[in-house]
């Protein structure tokens, strides 16, 4: 008599489950509301105090957080909030550089334009 053979399947591994990736949360800076990390454009003072707009979200310094919302924009121009979050003072050198970047996500943007249009003589 011979021995029953085992069971193939109690000897291979069983299948673990799927990872789930995480995804970091940031949290905007004008209007409070959580989103991935990704979804919201990175603010950053660097070491040496220039503020930039950090799209790799990896340049060294403290960063805030803005999400693409166009009133958010409008706020983070007209309030001190990003400053206080940058802990850094506004100068127009680095406010240029943020109106830049909100023109394209805000009313600012076509204000400007609409500025420029009534001051050309024609």
């Amino acid at each position: 008599m011979s021995m029953p053979l085992q069971d193939n399947i109690s000897q291979r591994k069983k299948a673990k489950p799927l990872r789930v990736k995480h995804v970091p949360v940031r949290t905007c800076v004008s209007c409070r509301e959580s989103g991935s990390k990704r979804g919201l454009t990175r603010i950053v003072r660097t070491p040496e105090g220039d503020v930039r707009i950090d799209p790799t979200g990896k340049l060294n310094g403290r960063g805030a957080y803005v999400c693409e919302k166009a009133g958010c924009w409008d706020r983070v121009i007209a309030t001190p909030l990003l400053w206080r979050a940058l802990n850094v003072q506004m100068t127009p050198e680095t406010l240029e550089i943020v109106m830049e970047h909100a023109a394209s996500h805000s009313s600012i943007g076509e204000a400007r334009d609409d500025a420029a249009d009534m001051k050309e003589p024609g």
